[in-house]
Parts: structure tokens; sequence; C-alpha cells
């Protein structure tokens, strides 16, 4: 085995010089740990809004979705009404009514022969 030809000194200034490098280096991993506590601070911070904001925005587009689904309800039964009222003006008319049943249940009076035809139905 090779000898060093180093000599370390061991001397007061040398020790002083080695605290302060120690010193210098443990506060700089505090410094460091700090920041990164921080770091994870802000992190969580924008996190949390975050989250929200997604979450409230999915709870919109879903809203929004049952707003159209409400509409097209709406329309379809704001057509089917308009429909219905227009049978009810029509069936207070007795020859509307006459027709109507004659073709609907296929009345008939004595001696009259019925023939259906598609379409023709009164609506």
């Amino acid at each position: 085995m090779k000898k060093s030809n180093i000599l370390q000194i061991n001397n007061h200034y040398i020790q002083e010089e080695l605290q302060k490098s120690q010193r210098y280096r443990q506060e700089k991993k505090q410094k460091n740990r700090f920041m990164g506590s921080i770091l994870i601070l802000v992190v969580f911070l924008f996190v949390l809004p975050t989250y929200n904001l997604v979450a409230s925005y999915q709870t919109l587009q879903k809203r929004e979705a049952q707003l159209i689904e409400l509409e097209d309800r709406y329309k379809e039964l704001a057509r089917q009404q308009k429909m219905e009222s227009s049978l009810v003006k029509k069936l207070e008319d007795e020859e509307y009514v006459a027709k109507y049943i004659r073709a609907k249940i296929q009345y008939s009076k004595d001696g009259e022969f019925i023939y259906n035809i598609p379409g023709l139905l009164p609506r």
C-alpha cells in the first residue's frame, strides 16, 4: 500500500474553518428544507382551487346538457299540447266528431260499407 504524501495540519484555524463549512452546509440544508416545504404548500394551495374549478366545470357541463334535454322535452310537450288543443277544438264540431268516430272505430249506419284508405283518417 502506498503511503500518502499529504500532511494534514490540525490547528485552531483549520478547526474553525471546518466548523464554518459544516454550519454553512447545515444552514443551506435547512433553507432547502424550508423552501421545499413552502413549495409543497404553494402546490397544495393551487391544487385545491383547481380541483374545485374542474368539479364546478363538470357540474356546469351536466347542467347545460340537462337544460338542452329539458328544452327539447318542452318543445315536444308544447307540440303535443298544440295538437291536443287542436283536436279538442275540432271535436266541438259535431260533423267532425261523426267523421272521426266513423273513421277510428269503423262505426257505420245501417246499410253502409266502410273502406279504409290509409292517410285519409281525420286528425
